[in-house]
């Protein structure tokens, strides 16, 4: 099962729609987690959301405990979530980037997908990962193919990955694609 945690945003069900093509989902707000959906899910998707990770600590301790367990896929917020989570340093962008299509690039530290594919995907942020980031295991596997901002992780030996950008945004091509390699890795 896969469990999809509510930031109350108005992406989530479409977030829920696109990973229903997958598997069963439930969803939950973020203020009214089931605990039991939460242990027998397989998956865990912390979904967009406004704000910044640092307003969510119930999130960053939900993460903490079952980094390792399930696989965790961030999107948008749920991204910055995991690499403050990591120590990473969430900031505002120059540019905000809200219904925004971009092209991104895979760089060479990805194993789920080709060095140097480029992917067209919708933004709706307003605040990057500042860099440098070092986290043991994690690697930025996705650039601005134009700012180089940080666009996507990975984490394949402890199953953690993340979008900056939303692959169900009808601005992202190959949304499901995405999802689903992500879910077979």
């Amino acid at each position: 099962m896969i469990y999809i945690i509510d930031h109350n945003d108005s992406f989530t069900h479409n977030v829920v729609h696109q990973f229903s093509r997958f598997g069963k989902v439930e969803c939950d707000n973020f203020n009214d987690i089931n605990e039991t959906k939460l242990k027998k899910s397989k998956v865990l998707v912390l979904s967009p959301g406004p704000g910044a990770p640092k307003d969510y600590p119930l999130i960053s301790r939900i993460y903490k405990k079952y980094k390792g367990e399930k696989k965790i896929i961030g999107i948008c917020l749920g991204f910055q979530q995991i690499l403050y989570c990591e120590k990473g340093k969430i900031i505002e962008q120059n540019k905000i980037y809200h219904g925004f299509q971009s092209k991104i690039k895979v760089t060479n530290k990805s194993l789920l997908f080709k060095k140097g594919q480029k992917f067209t995907v919708g933004r709706y942020h307003s605040l990057k990962l500042k860099e440098p980031f070092f986290a043991k295991n994690f690697e930025i596997t996705m650039r601005c193919a134009i700012s180089n901002v940080a666009m996507a992780l990975e984490n394949n030996n402890e199953k953690i990955y993340g979008f900056q950008f939303h692959p169900e945004s009808f601005l992202t091509e190959n949304g499901n694609l995405l999802i689903k390699k992500i879910l077979s890795a």
